[in-house]
């Protein structure tokens, strides 16, 4: 892919990683159009931001249309709006508030992905880069539901890759750590909270807290997302960060009863307790 004649479309970047991939193609030579719920043009950017709710079939199909209309191609997809969920139980979630997260993060990314491939099918050529989460392979305790919803990306990448290289079109999946971003300053609080957790949550949020505090900026995610779309043969999980290649390595071959314990005692799971 040359990036000085090619289109790229980034959801959700409006700030965060989202942004920081469109500014970052944008510096590569990419035409690039961003989306956002809220649509306003933050000053100064590289990149033209348009209005998109990804969890509405006729707001999908309607601003692919408007970058096919301005550009007549799309080259590059950048999966990466989503919402993010405060530490809490599985059970504190409401099924009205797990579809919700589900709609957003995983069946948006569909949406858009069932938007964009006939137009990349017929132009021979296309990348489809989306944003998973060190979650999609390594699931933490008491973000069950986001976990899920990386699982899902992960998986359904994995499959669509396969199915459109004969299309000349390239599926990836980017899974970073812990990313310093607006993202985590917003977060869906459960909508059925019960007093069992309520100590967890508590302690779960000061040690995220300080967790947080040496995370990666977003421009590190934003630079593999370039490497993966750069790639002449692009891999289907790209890891963002040093803490996320050290957790893949250790998912991939560590003990299985040594990373359970390591996770619970980062997360202090197990403080005053004999479990």
């Amino acid at each position: 892919m040359n990036p000085k004649r090619s289109i790229a479309l980034v959801t959700g970047a409006s700030s965060g990683i989202g942004q920081a991939t469109a500014v970052r193609l944008a510096a590569a030579g990419y035409t690039v159009y961003g989306t956002s719920r809220r649509g306003a043009q933050p000053d100064p950017l590289l990149f033209t931001l348009l209005p998109l709710d990804v969890s509405r079939d006729d707001a999908v199909d309607a601003v692919v249309r408007e970058v096919l209309r301005r550009e007549g191609r799309l080259d590059l997809l950048v999966n990466n709006a989503g919402v993010g969920v405060a530490p809490a139980a599985a059970e504190e979630s409401s099924i009205a508030q797990a579809q919700a997260i589900f709609d957003t993060n995983f069946m948006g990314l569909v949406r858009m992905t069932r938007a964009v491939v006939p137009h990349m099918r017929a132009q021979g050529s296309g990348r489809i880069v989306n944003i998973g989460s060190v979650l999609g392979f390594l699931p933490m305790p008491y973000a069950a539901l986001y976990a899920a919803t990386k699982h899902a990306v992960a998986g359904y990448s994995e499959a669509l890759d396969h199915e459109l290289r004969t299309q000349g079109i390239r599926v990836s999946v980017i899974e970073p750590a812990y990313t310093k971003t607006q993202f985590d300053a917003n977060l869906m609080a459960p909508d059925a909270p019960l007093q069992e957790y309520q100590a967890i949550r508590a302690a779960l949020d000061v040690t995220l807290k300080r967790l947080m505090a040496s995370a990666d900026p977003p421009e590190v995610v934003a630079e593999t997302v370039l490497k993966a779309a750069r790639a002449t043969r692009p891999r289907l999980r790209y890891t963002a960060g040093k803490l996320a290649a050290r957790l893949h390595l250790l998912r991939r071959f560590g003990p299985a009863g040594m990373l359970d314990s390591g996770i619970r005692k980062d997360l202090r799971l197990d403080a005053g307790s004999a479990a």
